[in-house]
């Protein structure tokens, strides 16, 4: 996440004698929450798409049962934003969009995910700049993962 900054003097460091400290959280990760914010943000974004019928064609292209994609979703996130990196540890470079030609990726899914995950960080709560930052790199992803 090049775009989103994780630390340095105009972040939220200040000198202390030879000691810095930190004002602000130094990575997107530590800005979220940490884990349980991102879990959290997970969980939101997957009941959204479980349980509104204007993201029916995207959760058309997931299993029956959410619980890996949740799963997946958080691990890879986790590292994304800064934190620690749970899927890289079990299933190596992500390869997002080696993982996700298998699936029929249009405009419409593209922009049914941006909704359900601009929903979920508004209803999680995160920090109106953070969240605008988030969509902005969701966005391009997103858009990267069409291949139709």
């Amino acid at each position: 996440m090049s775009d989103i900054p994780r630390s340095g003097a105009a972040e939220g460091t200040e000198s202390t004698g030879s000691i810095p400290t930190r004002d602000t959280p130094a990575t997107p990760f530590e800005r979220v929450g940490g884990e349980a914010a991102v879990r959290r943000l997970v969980d939101r974004f997957y009941d959204l798409m479980d349980l509104e019928p204007r993201f029916a064609q995207l959760r058309s292209l997931h299993p029956t049962t959410l619980d890996g994609s949740r799963d997946k979703l958080f691990w890879f996130l986790c590292g994304w934003l800064g934190g620690p990196d749970h899927f890289v540890e079990r299933f190596g470079h992500p390869r997002l969009r080696a993982r996700h030609l298998p699936y029929r990726i249009g405009i419409a899914e593209r922009d049914q995910w941006m909704a359900a995950m601009t929903q979920a960080m508004a209803e999680c709560e995160l920090d109106a700049e953070l969240q605008r930052r988030l969509a902005a790199s969701f966005a391009h992803t997103a858009d990267w993962m069409r291949n139709v």
